[in-house]
């Protein structure tokens, strides 16, 4: 029997392969091959934007893609509206990504429109949150995960130096989904933690896939 998706992620590693605007790695045949060198390593699915990337990743990739759609380089919502997430659904994503925060969306529509749109496309819901009554009530609204993906960044959501643990924690035992765990983890034994926590599975980027920024920490670290 071809497990679930969900079963397919359970305590597993996802490995989210982007990278910023104007950053040398931003090229979609790169970033599929971030996608290609994690599933050789052994990722249970990868994280992608953009409905190009996520065609060109699905075409090339045997994992599951969780797409989302970061529309704009300032003032960023992660797919703001069911339009976008439909486009990622058309580009081949099983799992859609999309911000579930109490901050209103930018066309006025509700994330259980939202919801609603992907499910009768036959696609999944993540809910990007940055609280755990963000992360209830996106259950509540049929998200299928509920991700920490937005704990630390937006306004009222203290920042950490490391994953927020707690939020995880909280969430696995109130929201009634699978939660993942995404958001600053930075090493193997913080994944290892998330998972502790109640994580169903972990997101990873920076650590795995963004050199310039790794490379930025020891220029600025040598610096003193």
């Amino acid at each position: 029997m071809i497990p679930s998706p969900a079963e397919a992620l359970k305590g597993r590693l996802i490995v989210s392969c982007q990278a910023p605007p104007g950053d040398p790695m931003r090229h979609t045949d790169t970033l599929v091959r971030m996608a290609l060198a994690a599933e050789a390593g052994g990722a249970a699915a990868v994280r992608v934007n953009d409905p190009e990337v996520v065609a060109a990743t699905v075409a090339r990739a045997g994992l599951p893609v969780i797409g989302l759609w970061k529309d704009g380089d300032s003032g960023v919502f992660i797919t703001p509206t069911a339009g976008h997430a439909l486009a990622l659904v058309d580009a081949g994503a099983a799992v859609v990504a999309a911000d579930a925060t109490a901050r209103p969306r930018p066309d006025g529509s509700t994330f259980a429109a939202l919801v609603e749109a992907v499910h009768a496309a036959g696609a999944l819901v993540m809910a990007d949150v940055s609280a755990y009554e963000e992360g209830r009530r996106a259950a509540e609204e049929g998200a299928d995960f509920v991700a920490t993906t937005l704990s630390g960044y937006v306004p009222g959501s203290p920042r950490q130096p490391g994953p927020d643990l707690r939020l995880v924690a909280d969430l696995a035992v109130g929201c009634g989904v699978p939660v993942i765990a995404e958001g600053r983890v930075a090493t193997p034994e913080q994944a290892a933690d998330a998972l502790a926590a109640g994580a169903w599975s972990v997101v990873v980027g920076t650590a795995i896939t963004a050199p310039t920024a790794l490379t930025r920490l020891f220029v600025e670290g040598m610096a003193g």
